[in-house]
């Protein structure tokens, strides 16, 4: 946003980046334009870097060009990658507690027999990316915070951090029951105190913190972002849950009872193993 004057009367502009060109041309030019390219960190199959674009900003060619790109390299990627990155469609499913303990859990469980979360236990345990977790606690209610793929770690208004507790009986809030409600309360609070000690500059009312389902992995984490944060498809109705409001819904149930005992409605991408598998054969009276 800049503020300026046009006749002598105020005036606000407004920028926005523009999408990527999608002709064969612009995008096999992409890769070689790139300069200044700055390595974030990397895990397993995963790396981040910023980088120029190439288009100069400035006429004077000793001024060194401003990272204006964020790009995550998933190498080598999966089939599933390349469908979840594909342009797709969305379905909206309705996962109901019967659905979930004969066609979800057994994926999930499935999931982690394969190995796919041998990225986020070399995090817990400190094989990897060591140099970008930004706090640490030990124990029961241990968890370490890191700062989300797509936040640069520096503008504040953007704050997105990932609290990704170290306990493993926890794949996603479905294993939430009444019996957690105290653990959530204090793990709610310790990310809380844990983003104040490192950005004292933000206030309480300016975090806001959720849980995806379906999430990208199944160990539980829980989302901190600044309420100023553009609320894109990850912080859409049928992706995120609010933490208090699950709090909230557990705290009313029965003794015993928890997440896996309610439906819950979501969007899925029609490349999604979810669709793909489970709800498409569903919906087709074929499972």
């Amino acid at each position: 946003m800049l503020l300026g004057s046009i006749a002598s009367k105020p005036a606000l502009l407004l920028g926005e980046r523009a999408a990527f060109p999608s002709d064969t041309e612009h995008l096999t030019s992409l890769a070689p334009s790139l300069e200044n390219i700055k390595n974030l960190g990397a895990n397993d199959i995963y790396s981040w870097f910023l980088a120029s674009s190439g288009r100069p900003t400035s006429s004077d060619a000793s001024v060194q060009q401003l990272p204006d790109l964020k790009l995550n390299l998933i190498y080598p990627c999966t089939e599933k990658h390349i469908k979840k990155y594909s342009p797709q469609g969305l379905r909206v499913v309705t996962e109901t507690p019967d659905i979930y303990a004969k066609h979800v859990r057994p994926y999930v469980q499935k999931q982690r027999e394969e190995g796919r979360l041998n990225w986020v236990f070399n995090i817990i345990e400190g094989r990897t990316e060591q140099e970008v977790v930004m706090y640490r606690e030990h124990g029961e209610e241990g968890f370490l915070l890191l700062p989300d793929l797509n936040w640069d770690r520096k503008t504040l208004s953007t704050l997105h951090v990932l609290g990704i507790v170290e306990r493993r009986d926890i794949w996603s809030v479905r294993d939430l029951t009444k019996s957690h409600v105290e653990w959530l309360k204090h793990m709610r609070q310790k990310l809380l105190d844990a983003t104040f000690r490192l950005y004292p500059d933000v206030d309480s009312d300016q975090l806001k913190l959720y849980v995806h389902y379906q999430p990208t992995y199944y160990h539980f984490h829980v989302h901190v972002v600044h309420v100023s944060l553009e609320a894109g498809a990850t912080q859409a109705v049928g992706k995120a849950l609010g933490l208090e409001n699950i709090i909230s819904q557990l705290e009313g149930m029965a003794e015993g009872k928890g997440m896996s005992d309610v439906s819950l409605t979501y969007h899925l991408g029609e490349a999604s193993e979810h669709w793909t598998d489970i709800f498409q054969p569903l919906k087709e009276g074929k499972l």
